[in-house]
């Protein structure tokens, strides 16, 4: 069957399955494979949950005209997405970066919502999987669709260009993530680059940091349209930090901005979501308010005042550069009696003894009254400095035994390490 056919099934469908756990009657499933599964196997249960169609690439499983038979289901499924995304007219932002990603996307859709019908990436849809099941969510009533690349390996997200197509993008930031993938730190530069290179050699607009000298020299070789946020005068976009106690305020050249955001590295992700927001032509008071009106979500940076602590929660995601950001900010709060509690930080490879040690040492320039550190990464090190905890659930029985009481705490930690746990014994 080919691709038109296919395709002609999935406008017969009413949405895009690939987990037969949650099945909606007219749905299309994708039987997709990992290395612990067979979504082969699943194909049946699919059907007679309600899908339409099952998309299948071993033929034992095509038991009739409901199940589409392809040689890479995967595959298959990028096409498709890729396709789709070619009969509409809406247009693509593509965000990637170290850090920062999904807040810029999410205040970048609320600025656009103000004016236009925008998607993005549900949940973490940001790979090789997800991205295409975002693009089969579109509709030709959608104008823009931002869309997060997220990636662990060179070419990838190059891959998830020629998937999308976007007109254009930003990285937020190049940092220490995922060295295990990438290799190195120049590693994680040319493969966010890819992102550029794409939209330098497709005649996109480069939405970049001025401020930020790594992608100032990367955007400095490209023709293409290229537009600049930061603290410069002469950026496309400009404004200043001005408050961080306890929300940051931003003062730009249209006016003040109070968003409910925390930590001074979040200014960098609002000043991505304004310069997108004045480049399409929304209204500022439509920016101002979609920003002042947006509160993070999902275990990042958010503010929680329990009944005997203030709690920031930052434990999405972690890596050198932004914890480095996160414990710089933290200390920098006027409030008194502030304690870390740090987690591990994930997908780091041989790298990773390095920067556990390193981050101990970033930690020394700081006076805080107390420093947890868990799990097994900070534990292999062997160091005295501050108390270790294996796992989040010992450090969890610790804290039974030894309430904490009015401090102000930072929970910093991977994803892997579901630090949000924490917060109910405090």
């Amino acid at each position: 069957m080919n691709l038109e056919q296919i395709y002609n099934h999935y406008l017969e469908a009413n949405s895009v399955t690939i987990d037969s756990r949650e099945i909606y009657p007219g749905s299309i499933f994708f039987a997709l494979k990992g290395d612990r599964f067979n979504g082969n196997e699943y194909a049946a249960e699919a059907i007679q949950k309600g899908s339409k169609f099952a998309v299948v690439d071993e033929e034992k499983y095509a038991k009739d005209n409901r199940y589409i038979l392809v040689d890479n289901v995967l595959k298959t499924l990028q096409a498709l997405a890729h396709h789709h995304r070619k009969q509409l007219t809406t247009q693509i932002i593509a965000i990637t970066g170290s850090n920062g990603k999904t807040t810029t996307k999410e205040l970048s859709q609320k600025v656009l919502e103000k004016q236009f019908n925008v998607l993005s990436n549900i949940k973490n849809y940001n790979n090789h999987i997800g991205l295409p099941l975002t693009l089969l969510n579109l509709k030709e009533y959608h104008d823009y669709a931002i869309v997060e690349m997220g990636a662990n390996h060179r070419g990838e997200i190059e891959a998830l260009c020629n998937i999308a197509e976007p007109e254009s993008g930003l990285i937020t930031n190049i940092g220490k993530a995922h060295l295990e993938g990438f290799g190195s730190f120049e590693g994680v530069r040319k493969a966010k680059g890819e992102l550029y290179d794409f939209l330098n050699q497709n005649n996109g607009v480069i939405f970049y940091n001025a401020d930020n000298s790594i992608l100032k020299e990367m955007t400095d070789k490209f023709s293409c349209a290229k537009y600049s946020y930061g603290t410069h005068e002469n950026s496309f976009c400009q404004g200043q930090l001005i408050n961080t106690e306890p929300f940051i305020e931003v003062n730009t050249q249209f006016g003040k901005v109070s968003p409910q955001l925390i930590g001074e590295y979040n200014f960098e992700n609002i000043m991505a979501a304004l310069c997108i927001g004045k480049y399409f032509n929304i209204n500022f008071d439509n920016i101002k308010q979609a920003i002042e009106e947006y509160i993070p979500e999902n275990n990042r940076s958010q503010l929680i005042k329990t009944k005997s602590n203030t709690v920031i929660l930052d434990a999405y995601n972690a890596n050198p550069s932004s914890m480095q950001a996160a414990i710089s900010n933290f200390a920098n709060l006027k409030e008194k009696s502030k304690i870390l509690i740090l987690g591990d930080m994930f997908e780091l490879g041989k790298y990773s003894k390095e920067e556990h040690r390193n981050l101990i040492e970033y930690l020394t320039r700081y006076n805080f009254e107390k420093v947890f550190l868990v799990g097994n990464n900070f534990y292999a090190l062997q160091q005295n400095n501050y108390p270790v905890y294996k796992t989040t659930d010992e450090f969890i029985s610790f804290l039974r035994q030894n309430p904490l009481d009015n401090h102000h705490i930072l929970i910093k930690g991977s994803r892997g390490m579901t630090l949000e746990k924490i917060t109910k014994y405090l």
